[in-house]
């Protein structure tokens, strides 16, 4: 029997708006709440189980701050047990001896922790909350006391792009196990730093620089909401005559660049499915929707599994099945999210097609 090509591997669940900081660059432009309609334990567990029938992805524990939700640790034992993997992404300012202690009897298996400066300064002026950078520190060392393992996730801008070596200098003191580096998508409160934005040019020579670091970094770095990435990584490699293989470049040799609608969704606080939470379509809900008729069923996932939909040169372009364009950000700047990627300095090759 063949395995379907689109199958779940990422969940990114926001299970609740509710966060104590106030970051700049906010998809969800979360502050505190309460936040009405939010989903109930009952709710969440049965869209567990229903995500389980498709498969085993990661469900990725978000918000907000999800430690703010006051069942947060009975919905990961549960996806546990169903043997789901379970991580979760909080601030790390609200981690404390007991948190670690719970998370690792909940079986959460890998948290994210953002730094997006190497100093409370520059971090703190990102996160709108003075101490906050040393609140993620602690958390931090409490997760490695503990022995969970840990990541961290940056989010580029021209405000903090000369911090980047710095914070992955810094991931790497710490112990952590992967740096994550996020493009900015000018969605939610992060409109308000569309204007700080990379350009086009310094997108392309701040992924040549990542992939520089991937060659000898002592942790995983992957580029997110950054597809041109698995576009430079394939270019790099034949102009060093490497072939792209799992064994050459692990788990950059079989990922695509823009996962939304394809191997990755989202949930929001209130059920509505997404392809990611930047690209806020609604594709279902899971209060009216069994999960798994959304995912096989909604038209706008069909229409981002479909390459010979997309459009301008991105729908030309031979790297499609690797790449794809951020679809939020053409979302965003055209109002189509089958548009060309606007940040991309690629040009196809004359009538080439992935």
């Amino acid at each position: 029997m063949k395995r379907p090509e689109f199958v779940p591997r990422l969940v990114a669940w926001e299970v609740t708006r509710n966060c104590n900081l106030n970051c700049v660059h906010c998809r969800a432009a979360a502050t505190r709440g309460p936040y009405e309609g939010e989903l109930s334990t009952e709710e969440c567990l049965r869209v567990l189980r229903e995500i389980r029938e498709l498969g085993q992805p990661v469900i990725i524990l978000t918000g907000g701050e999800p430690l703010l939700r006051p069942d947060i640790f009975e919905l990961a034992s549960y996806g546990t047990e169903l043997g789901l993997r379970m991580v979760m992404a909080p601030n790390g300012t609200l981690i404390t001896e007991e948190v670690t202690e719970k998370m690792k009897a909940s079986g959460i298996q890998r948290v994210s922790i953002s730094l997006d400066g190497a100093t409370a300064e520059a971090h703190d002026s990102f996160r709108k909350m003075p101490g906050a950078f040393e609140g993620a520190l602690r958390g931090i060392r409490l997760l490695k006391e503990a022995g969970i393992p840990f990541q961290i996730n940056t989010t580029i801008t021209e405000i903090n792009l000369a911090e980047i070596p710095k914070v992955f200098e810094l991931a790497v003191s710490l112990g952590a196990v992967a740096h994550h580096i996020f493009l900015l998508v000018p969605t939610g409160r992060g409109k308000e730093l569309a204007h700080q934005a990379l350009s086009a040019a310094k997108y392309e020579e701040t992924l040549n620089w990542f992939y520089e670091q991937s060659k000898n970094a002592p942790l995983h770095i992957k580029a997110t909401c950054a597809p041109h990435y698995y576009r430079i990584l394939r270019e790099r490699a034949r102009e060093e005559g490497l072939e792209v293989t799992p064994e050459t470049h692990g788990l950059d040799a079989v990922t695509r660049g823009c996962l939304g609608g394809i191997g990755f969704c989202f949930i929001s606080h209130r059920g509505q499915v997404q392809p990611c939470g930047y690209l806020e379509l609604d594709c279902g809900n899971v209060r009216q929707s069994h999960f798994g008729e959304i995912w096989r069923h909604s038209e706008v996932f069909l229409n981002l599994r479909n390459f010979k939909a997309y459009k301008g040169k991105c729908g030309r372009c031979e790297y499609i099945r690797v790449c794809g364009g951020c679809r939020a950000r053409a979302y965003e700047m055209s109002g189509d999210y089958l548009a060309e990627e606007p940040l991309c300095l690629y040009q196809p090759r004359k009538g080439a097609r992935g």
